[in-house]
């Protein structure tokens, strides 16, 4: 049996595909216009952003100062201060132990190389020592004939470090600012919104903020835990600097990709110039057995757990972010994407028709009296 479709539903259905692909094409315009504005206004939105997570890992403390009564500009510049002082703890429990070892460190390396050497004489590379010259007098060369992209590299270095450093500071002003008005900007800002948006955007403000402490809280937690079993695993083993390595284990967890590459480069270095060839290569096998756990198992289920996102969609959002931005977009797609989906449900529950309730039935007629 043929079925046939009518020229007014056809005419109907391409209509409501065109108009549908037109708000699409409408929206995906202005998110391309949205990013392109947030591109051109990265020095200001790059230091907002860090103000805002790490007001989130602080204002537990500064809330419960203020709850015992503290004033608000009070409660913030303690809570700036602690946060310094334990910013700067961690950074010399790393350097102190680093530095005073820094001699047999040297050494270390300078032997590591020699046993290199020796083995990559020997079978089955068989590489001889006038081989190795060579190709150190070719790597010599290339580097002398490339001294001027040096030079501008390293002028990118130091330019990157400085613009680091004023993202720091300025973020850490923003942060102390944050913790002392904070309370203070929804009631602000309902107040400078028209009609219903006085009530919607302070309600998702609210909702995204609780996410943004949430991603902050999921990944402490798994940076703990990647600081937890790989000091355990360079114990067990026998390196030096099993704290100083813990810590930054801990801390560069708050870096995606980077982070859990330059923690591991060093204490596999440490290990191989410390232990030998065989321990580091065991500590490289505990490195990478627990960061892949922690990236595929324990970092999404938090995180999924934490955010109301799938583990699924975080492994997708991170390599999205990657292939976009590089590691700032990989530090973002997490959070970027939980927000998204903070705004999503939200529009739903506000677009959805409210339950209906059911109609009563009609009473049962009575029963007649016996006479």
């Amino acid at each position: 049996m043929s079925v046939t479709l009518s020229s007014g539903r056809a005419a109907t259905a391409l209509r409501t595909s065109a108009r549908v692909s037109a708000e699409s094409l409408v929206v995906l315009a202005m998110a391309a216009v949205t990013l392109w504005i947030l591109g051109r206004m990265w020095s200001v939105v790059w230091p907002l952003i860090v103000a805002l997570l790490l007001t989130t890992l602080t204002w537990p403390v500064a809330a419960f100062l203020r709850r015992r009564g503290w004033w608000p500009a009070l409660a913030a510049t303690v809570v700036t201060v602690l946060f310094l002082v334990v910013a700067a703890g961690i950074m010399a429990l790393i350097a102190v132990p680093v530095a005073s070892q820094s001699g047999e460190l040297v050494d270390g390396v300078v032997q590591g190389i020699q046993q290199l050497r020796e083995w990559a004489a020997g079978p089955p590379l068989n590489i001889g020592d006038d081989q190795l010259t060579g190709a150190f007098d070719a790597a010599m060369d290339r580097l002398q004939n490339s001294v001027g992209s040096a030079v501008s590299t390293v002028a990118t270095g130091v330019g990157t470090v400085f613009n680091g450093l004023v993202t720091a500071v300025l973020a850490l002003f923003l942060m102390f600012f944050f913790l002392k008005d904070g309370p203070r900007f929804l009631p602000w800002l309902a107040r400078q919104l028209p009609g219903r948006f006085a009530t919607d955007v302070p309600a998702v403000a609210v909702r995204g903020w609780e996410t943004l402490g949430a991603f902050v809280r999921s990944q402490a937690f798994v940076g703990l835990l990647d600081a937890v079993f790989i000091g355990l695993g360079l114990w067990i083993v026998g390196v030096p600097l099993v704290l100083p390595l813990a810590v930054l284990t801990f801390v560069s967890a708050f870096v995606p990709i980077v982070g859990a590459l330059f923690a591991g480069l060093v204490a596999v270095l440490i290990a191989l110039v410390s232990n030998g060839l065989t321990d580091a290569l065991i500590v490289l096998a505990i490195i990478i057995v627990v960061q892949q756990l922690e990236g595929n198992v324990f970092q999404p289920m938090i995180q999924s757990r934490g955010l109301g996102l799938h583990a699924a969609v975080i492994l997708l959002a991170v390599t999205l972010g990657a292939s976009l931005a590089g590691v700032v977009g990989s530090l973002l797609a997490v959070p970027a994407a939980a927000l998204v989906a903070v705004v999503w449900n939200y529009l739903r529950d506000q677009l959805s028709e409210p339950p209906q309730a059911p109609e009563p039935a009609d009473p049962l007629p009575a029963a007649p009296t016996p006479s």
